[in-house]
């Protein structure tokens, strides 16, 4: 490992907490916007949602193009915290025109996608050989930087200045990367365009399970993010903000540090499952604590917060080891597009069940993803054994 390489992680991991906050300056003040611009429950969903959508899309352009392995991996970086926080200073002049402000959140999403992949793809580059840990901290930066906006709605007066102040903060990300952040020497050389490279992963058994398990992760991580607060207030929780933030930035980046520290000592199939599994688990037992003590729910939330992402790492970094080092960028952006494209059927369609149901009933339907994630992992299990097997055989 280059001497270099914690400085760049720890550069890197502040680019992401500093764009990151861009993701959910619109979600933390929904409530405002939907007394200021009397937005439905559908308005409300779809404004959420068009971030996902358009990640999920930047990020299927970013990887048919291969342009975090043909490009500068930080000059992309660079440019697309720019462009979300511009699009994001937009947003507040936008004038209450729903529409509009729907196109300039999903814009948000498109510029996000060359945000986080080509953070993991920089990391990636600093260390081949200890990557769980590093890309545990690179997800810890994300958390943290994902929730930053529930905590500046909690303290500041007005809504708008929570959105200025996220895009304020993104530009900081764009000036400390296109400075300070340079990709490691372990990245490959710009490689030809490949655009068929999705269907080599598609066909690789390994890749396959691994986004499998990561798309079971991705159908709960974000619903239960972007929609604690509304499970909160329903279950008579105080101090929401404070709460999202503490679940999902804290327990988050407990959770991802944790996660990837285990997983360079246990092995990432391991931790997976047993993350998927505590997630999956506290799912199902929301249902039973909604309306017990705060103490409770909030323990519930918390432990909830730590499981739900300490997998996430762990699926990027066994991707990241089972693709083409010429095109790893290429495999982590198009695994995270088809998650976040399947995250926001979850972001959209819980609320409606919630609505339907109460979110007594709705929040355990999230358990769905972490039990086809852990049979994903389970498979995954098989195949290694059976790949060691051979190898001994032969």
């Amino acid at each position: 490992m280059s001497s270099s390489a914690p400085r760049q992680l720890a550069l890197t991991s502040a680019a992401q907490i500093l764009a990151m906050g861009l993701w959910f300056s619109a979600s933390s003040v929904v409530p405002a916007l939907r007394a200021e611009w009397a937005l439905s429950t559908q308005g409300t969903v779809l404004l959420t949602a068009s971030v996902q959508v358009g990640f999920a899309a930047g990020a299927l352009v970013s990887a048919v193009a291969n342009l975090a392995d043909r490009l500068r991996p930080e000059r992309l970086l660079a440019a697309s915290a720019a462009a979300g926080a511009l699009l994001t200073l937009l947003f507040p002049l936008c004038g209450g025109q729903f529409w509009l402000a729907v196109l300039l959140r999903f814009g948000t999403g498109m510029a996000l996608a060359g945000v986080y992949p080509v953070g993991m793809k920089i990391v990636v580059s600093w260390f081949p050989n200890s990557r769980g840990l590093a890309l545990g901290v690179l997800l810890a930066a994300l958390a943290l930087g994902s929730a930053s906006p529930h905590l500046l709605a909690g303290s500041l007066p007005e809504w708008r200045t929570v959105l200025v102040v996220a895009a304020l903060l993104a530009l900081g990300a764009a000036a400390l990367a296109v400075l300070f952040v340079r990709v490691g020497p372990a990245a490959r050389r710009s490689p030809p365009w490949e655009p068929r490279y999705l269907l080599t992963m598609a066909r690789d058994r390994r890749q396959r399970l691994i986004a499998f398990g990561y798309f079971g992760h991705m159908w709960e991580l974000y619903a239960f993010w972007t929609w604690i607060p509304a499970y909160a207030a329903a279950a008579s929780q105080r101090s929401v903000s404070l709460l999202a933030f503490t679940v999902i930035g804290v327990g988050g980046a407990i959770g991802c540090l944790l996660g990837g520290a285990l997983s360079d000592r246990f092995g990432r199939i391991d931790v997976a499952l047993a993350a998927l599994a505590v997630s999956g688990t506290c799912c199902l037992i929301s249902a039973f604590v909604f309306g017990a003590h705060p103490a409770v729910l909030g323990t519930l939330l918390f432990v909830w917060g730590v499981a739900a992402i300490a997998d996430s790492g762990q699926f990027s970094a066994a991707l990241s080891e089972a693709a083409d080092a010429r095109y790893v960028g290429t495999a982590l952006t198009a695994q995270t597009a088809i998650g976040f494209l399947l995250s926001a059927l979850t972001i959209q369609g819980l609320p409606v069940l919630a609505d339907a149901v109460g979110w007594r009933a709705a929040a355990p339907a999230l358990a769905v993803g972490p039990l086809l994630g852990v049979i994903a992992m389970v498979r995954l299990r098989r195949t290694s054994l059976d790949q060691i097997s051979k190898s001994v055989i032969n």
